[in-house]
């Protein structure tokens, strides 16, 4: 049997192919480095793929953010897209957008603070102008969401109404099932997550070695989404 380049059955051959790679990989910086899987989602969402994050993903995100070892490797990621913005990467820059928003509005206080350093940056999106086929105006869904981000890095008032926004949000959808363990108060966030404040400057860059640790991590983030 073959099968002719171009066709259906070829290219959904070729997708199904490159996807089991795609895991492959994941699975093995999973068991042969220090990556975590929490690591693994950042990248992934803040990557350029044509859809933006989820909030259960996002809200996942949030809630490791508040444990130090996750914090710095978070925060490392974003720090590296937001600084390797390029208009021809303009989804991967949107995307990181979309997260560094529900970062600041669900995370740790601190994330204003670390990346008010990345605010020139976030300016020069606000130029960006580009409208796809269908018509869609995403130089200005980055503008808006640009501006907002950067209305939030200032920090104030407007950062405190927008945190409690999120806080009333969330106990309004409590009792409402898996939703509630991914968009919660940071007022109440559990004893699993060790509380961090430092900032990304302070990080000495050492690495953790690999140990028994792994299994209980990828143990906990299975608990968290399953």
């Amino acid at each position: 049997m073959c099968f002719v380049m171009g066709t259906p059955i070829f290219d959904g051959l070729k997708q199904q192919a490159s996807f089991y790679l795609k895991e492959k990989i994941r699975s093995a910086r999973l068991v042969l480095t220090d990556v975590t899987p929490v690591q693994l989602l950042v990248e992934e969402v803040t990557s350029g793929k044509p859809w933006s994050p989820d909030a259960k993903t996002m809200g996942l995100i949030s809630r490791s953010a508040f444990d130090c070892d996750e914090y710095i490797r978070i925060i490392h990621i974003l720090h590296r897209r937001l600084s390797s913005f390029e208009w021809e990467n303009w989804r991967e820059a949107y995307n990181s957008l979309v997260l560094l928003e529900h970062l600041l509005t669900r995370g740790p206080e601190s994330i204003a603070i670390e990346f008010q350093g990345e605010s020139s940056i976030i300016e020069e999106m606000l130029a960006l102008q580009y409208i796809d086929e269908k018509g869609f105006n995403w130089g200005l869904a980055v503008k808006n969401k640009a501006e907002r981000v950067l209305k939030l890095l200032k920090g104030g008032t407007f950062l405190k109404e927008e945190r409690e926004r999120a806080r009333r949000l969330a106990q309004g959808i409590k009792g409402f099932g898996s939703l509630n363990r991914y968009l919660t108060s940071t007022d109440n966030e559990p004893n699993i997550f060790r509380r961090c404040n430092s900032q990304y400057e302070n990080y000495t860059g050492e690495k953790r070695e690999y140990s028994n640790q792994r299994d209980e991590e990828e143990i906990r983030f299975l608990q968290i989404i399953g």
